[in-house]
């Protein structure tokens, strides 16, 4: 049986308090679906849901339940871009670094929003206010560069206005 810390590492609203009570309930997830390697994603999602991510303890109690090695659970979590190791801001900016959105300066968008947020790609900011990502298209080509912070997509960004966008999600 594997230890577990009470430390919280990813918060997740309506989960559970405490980091034990969180191992409980995706123990259960596990034996609901039977803990079949062919259920190897819908138990990873859970356990996100649960978690908020999936980090290497968390990985690892889910081999250990399922009686599978760390590195083939490992494996599939990191295949899908879905899955997260690390915690997520409370928001997720996505820059559109389509084709459209590239040549007409998508580029320098992400550029800036590196520098003004101070993380790369992937990363998630000190106070855990935003994580930054990278999509291949968000759907508004004719109106490129296009950046959406959760379900908002802003369109002609242009680097100068980032600041005003990111205040309006303070």
């Amino acid at each position: 049986m594997m230890e577990m810390s009470m430390e919280l590492r990813c918060d997740q609203a309506g989960a559970p308090e405490s980091e034990q009570d969180r191992y409980a309930l995706l123990r259960q997830v596990i034996s609901q679906y039977e803990a079949k390697e062919s259920n190897l994603i819908q138990i990873l999602h859970m356990g996100q849901a649960i978690f908020g991510c999936l980090p290497e303890d968390v990985q690892r109690f889910i081999g250990q339940e399922m009686d599978l090695p760390l590195p083939r659970v490992a494996g599939v979590v990191s295949f899908y871009s879905y899955f997260s190791t690390q915690p997520k801001g409370r928001h997720t900016i996505q820059v559109c670094l389509g084709t459209a959105c590239y040549v007409r300066g998508g580029k320098k968008v992400m550029e800036a929003l590196r520098d003004h947020l101070g993380i790369d790609v992937g990363e998630t900011t000190a106070d855990r206010r935003f994580s930054l990502e990278v999509k291949r298209c968000i759907g508004a080509c004719g109106l490129a560069p296009a950046v959406a912070i959760d379900d908002v997509v802003y369109k002609r960004v242009d680097p100068n206005r980032l600041a005003d966008i990111l205040g309006r999600h303070a």
